[in-house]
């Protein structure tokens, strides 16, 4: 019997990265937001390596942050490293990452939850779903409590008919020996919505002060303070180093000796893992050309002994684990706290999903995170912040938000999972997106900001420093496009210094910066602004005078796709009364139902002969009778 435990507009099962950032999100919007999670001391909590950010994902935090998301406010103030990558190369690929004081990660978040307005936080495993007539209704709890709200956002990440399995044993589990949710799965599968069995894992944590360190190689944080989130002003200067070391010919033979005893080649595990974050075991069959390979030593927090062993993901056996971590430099004598394992789990296929992550089966059910078939906390996030934006969206009667994949990571990322699916956990790549020149590290409040604004998740007071910062980059801009540098002998100094050939004749500052060696820096010492600029605002009129042409190139081809993408097509449209479309991109229109003519061009299996074909139908005005009018 249950009993009526209250009505919401939001409801959020699963406190993890997805499920914080959903209920942030929606109760920013002005949704009456209920989120349910396993265990309220475990809220974000990091089941694997203890860090946020790196190419790709780092790029997504600020996002999230520029769309009014809290991963990137919280891990500025919990981390205790932080480093710019890819600082050689171009602005494109360059990204943040940060180490994470886990404990205090989760305390800090749990801390953001409980004082955000509209949003109620509660302890409770949700056993089913309410739906009917295909609607969401709302949720009940194994202590009989029903919550009611229009729309619910599934989040519960590695939960779902979760198994661990170490060597040979085996049990029902979530992440760090959490429960794991059986039902609500069975009951999507009874709702008709596909599910597939992934497969993650994660590597020991061994005691710091049974390591050597003096047989590794010191990694230390930077100095030059760093932020995600665009509203940071204090910063954390006492970082913490990582370390450096590598296996070697005797922890392979103790591997290759021990195959056998892997679940992952032993037969046990049948899920399907990340390509891109393999088990040690893997990376030995698969490149056993490699004599050595990394092995990354991270602190989880400052005020723990724990460190983790990146890079040794394994489901061997515990003893074959300690054998296999005393051939390793610095790792001799270290002592096992936790030992590594894998964990298989059920996930949604994401082409269930429509664009704004709601399903297709069931009116306001959402899904959210790992899931739906991703890997890392930042892709859960993303979507996230985006399933909760939406949820909101329906639940209050708003215009719903869809990122196209040249405004954000988070774009590309959906638009992936829903229109092409994913046959394994799915990882961000910078060369997933094919406009990330315009998607970058530096330029994500530019691209974001003005939409969390119009949807509410970011301040008014936010918006104007924003605005503000926008102005400044374009009045430098013009400046520097009025200002003449003649070749004198100051000029000249400059020139030569920076690597640069010598003027002949006069030239606008604005030309002499688009030569490759030219730093903002270099015609700031010429002529300087009168105007006290903030280096981000002088990163940007740098990068957008450097890259101008690329950038045109860019938004050319941004125009093009935008044109594909808002050519509709409707919901009802009967594919299989279209003539001339190849049998397989029949089959794949019929099954993801793309929106538009954009991202039908993008599912797998349809080319460009049938994407002619379709948007013939469109513009001959058939479509009415293709949907059987």
């Amino acid at each position: 019997m249950t009993y009526d435990a209250g009505h919401y507009d939001v409801i959020v099962i699963g406190a993890g990265h997805a499920g914080v950032e959903a209920g942030l999100a929606a109760a920013k919007r002005g949704a009456k937001t209920l989120m349910l999670t396993l265990n309220l001391d475990l809220v974000a909590f990091m089941p694997c390596n203890p860090s946020i950010g790196g190419p790709a994902k780092g790029i997504v935090v600020r996002e999230i942050d520029a769309l009014g998301g809290a991963m990137g406010k919280v891990i500025d103030k919990t981390h205790i490293q932080m480093r710019l990558l890819n600082t050689r190369k171009g602005p494109a690929v360059r990204a943040l990452r940060a180490q994470a004081d886990k404990p205090l990660y989760i305390k800090e978040m749990k801390r953001l939850l409980e004082s955000q307005e509209n949003l109620t936080l509660r302890q409770g495993m949700v056993e089913k779903l309410l739906v009917e007539d295909d609607q969401v209704k709302g949720v009940v709890t194994e202590t009989k409590a029903a919550y009611y709200a229009p729309t619910v956002i599934v989040t519960t990440g590695t939960f779902m008919r979760g198994r661990v399995i170490i060597g040979d044993l085996s049990y029902e589990s979530g992440p760090n020996n959490q429960r794991t949710s059986v039902s609500l799965s069975e009951q999507l599968e009874e709702l008709g919505i596909e599910m597939v069995r992934f497969k993650t894992g994660t590597p020991m944590r061994v005691n710091s002060r049974t390591i050597d360190y003096s047989k590794t190689e010191i990694q230390p944080g930077e100095e030059e303070p760093r932020f995600f989130s665009y509203e940071t002003t204090e910063y954390i200067t006492d970082q913490i180093p990582c370390w450096l070391t590598y296996t070697n010919e005797h922890t392979h033979k103790v591997i290759n000796d021990n195959l056998g005893l892997s679940a992952m080649y032993s037969g046990m595990i049948k899920g399907t893992g990340p390509r891109y974050c393999p088990s040690i075991e893997d990376k030995i069959v698969r490149f056993n050309d490699k004599p050595r390979h990394q092995i990354f030593l991270e602190p989880e927090g400052r005020d723990t002994e724990e460190v983790y062993v990146q890079g040794m993901s394994t489901s061997l056996p515990e003893y074959v684990q300690k054998e296999m971590m005393e051939t390793v430099p610095g790792l001799e004598n270290a002592e096992i706290m936790r030992a590594g394992y894998a964990i298989e789990y059920d996930s949604i296929v994401p082409t269930n999903l429509w664009p704004t992550l709601e399903t297709k089966k069931i009116s306001g059910l959402f899904t959210a995170g790992q899931l739906n078939g991703t890997s890392g906390y930042e892709e859960a996030a993303g979507q996230g912040i985006m399933a909760g934006i939406n949820a909101a969206a329906k639940a209050l009667d708003l215009e719903p938000l869809i990122l196209d994949r040249s405004q954000g990571y988070i774009g590309v990322m959906i638009d992936d999972l829903v229109t092409k699916g994913t046959s394994e956990p799915y990882r961000l790549l910078t060369s997933r997106a094919e406009f990330r020149l315009m998607l970058r590290h530096d330029n994500a409040d530019l691209r974001l900001t003005e939409i969390g604004h119009r949807i509410g998740t970011i301040s008014d007071e936010r918006f104007a420093r924003f605005e503000e910062k926008k102005r400044l980059i374009e009045e430098e801009k013009e400046r520097l496009n009025k200002l003449i540098l003649k070749p004198t002998e100051e000029v000249q100094e400059v020139v030569e210094a920076a690597g640069g050939s010598l003027l002949k004749d006069a030239i606008r500052a604005i030309d002499l910066m688009r030569r490759p060696e030219m730093k903002y820096e270099a015609i700031e010492k010429l002529s300087p602004s009168e105007k006290q600029l903030d280096d981000d605002v002088k990163e940007q009129v740098e990068i957008q005078i450097k890259y101008a042409g690329y950038i045109k190139k860019a938004l050319d081809q941004i125009e093009k796709m935008r044109k594909m993408d808002a050519k509709s097509i409707p919901e009802d449209i009967d594919y299989g009364q279209i003539n001339g479309l190849a049998t397989e991109a029949r089959e794949r229109l019929k099954k993801v139902r793309p929106l538009s003519v954009g991202q039908a061009s993008r599912v797998s299996g349809v080319n460009p002969a049938d994407v002619s074909i379709l948007l013939v139908y469109i513009e001959q005005g058939k479509i009415a009778k293709v949907s059987g009018e």
